[in-house]
């Protein structure tokens, strides 16, 4: 069964109160955000912003649901062409779906994806050095770990140090 479909902007109101909901268990992990994020207009705003992206295929903006309820985002986004051929991917699963192996699935199905109808050769993705079960996410989906980098994002107010992980497509071919 599907874990993840493309979003729409129909999922603003769902996606605002799951993020509402969701907002102190989700701090320790995103940036800061003020209190216009977690509202039906700011929501409608970015995933309308996502979906003119995924038209020019810069990025793939899904829902992760669970009997039909959005529980949880999966982007691959930062998609370059040329010489990299290459995705970034982010994901978040509210807290009482956690730690069912919904976001393992969803990975699953991005990579999928990625190294299928959107012929990428590389997906990678970061996380905070503390964050052992998204790491254990990325390696059950066949990610490596490769290194560390300084300072790379501002999560929770603080420039933090990530992790980096990576899979590779060892059987791209040029379309």
């Amino acid at each position: 069964m599907a874990r993840t479909r493309l979003v729409t902007v129909d999922d603003a109101e769902e996606l605002a109160e799951t993020l509402a909901r969701n907002r102190g268990f989700l701090a320790p992990w995103e940036p800061l955000r003020d209190d216009a994020y977690f509202t039906i207009p700011t929501q409608r705003a970015l995933l309308e912003n996502a979906l003119a992206e995924h038209e020019v295929g810069r990025t793939l903006p899904l829902a992760i649901v669970e009997e039909g309820r959005l529980v949880g985002r999966i982007n691959l986004s930062g998609i370059r062409r040329g010489g990299l051929q290459s995705g970034a991917v982010g994901y978040w699963v509210a807290a009482d779906s956690n730690g069912r192996g919904l976001a393992t699935e969803a990975v699953a199905e991005v990579v999928e994806l990625a190294f299928g109808p959107w012929n990428l050769h590389r997906v990678q993705a970061e996380t905070l050095p503390e964050n052992i079960a998204s790491q254990r996410v990325l390696e059950r989906n066949g990610f490596t770990r490769y290194g560390t980098v300084p300072e790379y994002l501002r999560i929770a107010g603080r420039w933090r140090d990530h992790v980096l992980f990576h899979r590779i497509n060892r059987d791209w071919r040029p379309l």
